[in-house]
């Protein structure tokens, strides 16, 4: 096994299951969102990508992903395919009452516009700061403050309307 592929697989076991919960935020089921990280890491090998180090690693694995998951949105939006499976993803409570609110918050956190809901998710389900999302996103911390405030106030939106 080269270096390289001691790389690639170090990057996978690192950050793997946080760009598949991540790709989950914007798509219906598991099997897309893991779909979504295994071609960005076959666009990697396919084009034989070198990282400067492992934040630009990161940070191009997330926007990859972002970018990849809202590519399959759009076309499965086209073919009108139902949400049934991303949840699981997230680690909770085993109270139905719990996994509904859960499932309500993944729903109305999929319709915000991929600004919000990729800010959101960074933060609240990954715990990165307003700083490391910027470094993560390549956009100002200031940026990340605003579209969380705003993210915030349409998530809460929509969830009010839905009761």
């Amino acid at each position: 096994m080269s270096d390289r592929d001691i790389s690639l697989e170090r990057l996978l076991n690192e950050h793997g299951r946080m760009l598949v919960r991540l790709a989950a935020t914007r798509l219906d089921s598991t099997a897309d969102a893991e779909d979504a990280v295994q071609d960005v890491f076959c666009k990697v090998v396919a084009n034989r990508l070198v990282f400067r180090d492992e934040e630009h690693a990161k940070a191009w694995l997330v926007r990859a992903v972002i970018n990849r998951a809202t590519d399959l949105r759009r076309r499965a939006a086209r073919r009108n395919v139902p949400f049934d499976e991303a949840a699981e993803l997230i680690n909770g409570a085993d109270d139905p009452a719990y996994e509904a609110e859960r499932n309500e918050v993944l729903a109305a956190l999929r319709s915000l516009p991929e600004a919000y809901a990729s800010v959101l998710h960074l933060h609240y389900y990954e715990g990165y700061t307003a700083r490391e999302i910027g470094a993560l996103l390549g956009i100002p911390a200031a940026t990340v403050g605003t579209r969380l405030a705003r993210g915030r106030q349409r998530l809460a939106r929509i969830l009010k309307e839905d009761r």
